[in-house]
């Protein structure tokens, strides 16, 4: 609930990890801030106040690291905490007001006409998609080197064709490259910005700035070219409705042709801030989750063992379907435990615009909160053997035992994430694919991650593969 000043002051005081003298935490954050998250919730429990930076540009961290507080900030009082903070504007300013960064009423249009092209029977329709990009990548492992795959590099490239294609249709190839040359080079951008106390304004003609902004530029160009060659059909798309919502028509087609009596329709800018947070959001987040799965199971080869009998008992031969992700309940497990050690977004920022009581504290108005995944995913409340890999963890009976936001990959509340379903469609079906083709060994057994906009590692993810066919 709200509260006032008043009572603020009479909550317990938040406690404050220790830092150093003048900069407090920031040298920690910059080095390893998952670690050091996790660190905060181990010596001070699930509210910690982390100081970063020097007096005068001091930025404090409010963060919150039980299911319950997760719960609270996300959805039972997610009025209270708004997309505000510095981070969120620079993606804002780089990939467009979509829908994930715009707020109140933007937010709410652009989700009644997108909600429509998200339900369960439109996105299973994309499973014919996703599997021929799957069969693709099979193919081109069967001449990797020593049998050895980068399985980081592998599924960034999986997933970002299959959510081009999606989106696209016959236009993927006059995507795909330039979203590979040019996303890594806005999202760093992005990050330099998004944590700095200071930064210049992006028209000064500074090197960094020109290569963001010639990066932008060619991105916004491929979109838009393909954006004004849809327009024209997207009324005939539109009268279409509901007779063929079970089809699998590229997702700009819809997005251009959706519309409402009260919410209108989107215009050309609309549509590429759409088509940009969809690529940013629908290819890192599912390529994290595909590479961490297939190479947790590389260095269990028992519970790899077990999801591939599964796999080969229910589809035998044939190309799986989106009915087949509710007859293979242990691959699914499998991936929420994956998703669970190695959340796609480690860290969810918020702006708190409202005095909110969380447990025993009180996180004032005006406060950076930072939620943590990374931290809540490995809670000893919820977790026994917190980085232990158990898929047992995901049966439904432990799942009904742990609190709902103990496990929360794709956010929640009113700004959940509108993909989860195509998320872990798209995963099931290419995992399911991959594992019955090919066995895998782990190369790199420990692999560093970060936290960017989305988690990253910060060297390779190889396995050596073996076929599995012929």
């Amino acid at each position: 609930m709200a509260v006032s000043t008043t009572e603020a002051a009479a909550g317990r005081e938040i406690p404050v990890l220790a830092g150093v003298p003048v900069v407090g935490s920031l040298f920690d954050l910059k080095a390893d801030a998952l670690g050091t998250y996790l660190r905060a919730q181990r010596e001070h429990g699930d509210v910690v106040r982390v100081s970063v930076g020097p007096p005068g540009l001091r930025a404090e961290l409010y963060c919150v690291f039980s299911a319950e507080g997760a719960q609270q900030v996300l959805a039972a009082q997610s009025a209270n905490f708004r997309k505000d903070n510095p981070f969120y504007q620079e993606i804002r300013e780089s990939f467009g007001n979509g829908l994930l960064t715009s707020q109140d009423e933007d937010y709410l249009r652009q989700r009644r006409l997108v909600q429509p092209l998200f339900t369960k029977r439109r996105v299973d329709g994309y499973a014919g998609a996703v599997a021929a990009e799957t069969a693709s990548v099979i193919k081109a492992w069967e001449e990797a080197a020593d049998g050895v795959v980068d399985l980081s590099e592998e599924m960034m490239h999986l997933a970002l064709r299959a959510v081009a294609r999606i989106l696209f249709g016959t236009d993927v190839e006059a995507t795909v490259d330039v979203v590979d040359r040019c996303f890594p080079v806005i999202t760093d951008y992005v990050l330099r910005r998004g944590y700095s106390p200071v930064n210049i304004p992006r028209a000064w003609p500074s090197p960094g700035n020109r290569r963001a902004a010639a990066a932008m530029d060619e991105l916004y160009g491929v979109c838009d070219e393909i954006i004004s060659g849809r327009r024209g059909g997207a009324d005939a798309e539109a009268e279409e409705g509901e007779a063929e919502e079970g089809e699998a028509k590229d997702l700009l087609g819809l997005l251009a042709a959706a519309k409402s009596s009260d919410d209108g329709e989107f215009d050309a800018s609309e549509l590429r801030d759409q088509v940009l947070i969809f690529l940013l959001a629908g290819h890192e987040t599912t390529a994290t989750s595909l590479a961490f799965t297939l190479h947790l199971l590389a260095r269990h080869p028992e519970q790899q063992r077990r999801a591939r009998e599964e796999i080969t008992r229910v589809l035998g031969d044939r190309t799986p379907e989106a009915a087949d992700l509710d007859r293979l309940p242990y691959l699914s497990q499998v991936l929420k435990e994956a998703m669970r050690l190695y959340p796609a977004a480690p860290v969810i920022g918020r702006n708190a615009v409202a005095a909110t009581e969380i447990g025993e504290h009180t996180i004032p108005a005006g406060a950076n909160v930072i939620l943590a995944p990374w931290v809540t995913h490995r809670h000893p409340d919820y977790w026994p053997d917190p980085d232990r890999f158990d898929p047992e963890r995901f049966t439904p009976e432990a799942e009904a035992g742990r609190p709902r936001y103990a496990w929360f990959p794709f956010g929640g509340g009113p700004r959940a994430c509108i993909g989860q379903h195509f998320s872990m469609l798209e995963s099931v079906i290419a995992l399911a694919m991959i594992l019955r083709a090919y066995e895998f060994e782990a190369v790199d057994t420990d692999i560093p991650v970060s936290a960017g906009i989305t988690l990253v590692t910060q060297g390779p993810t190889r396995c050596r593969v073996r076929s599995l066919e012929g």
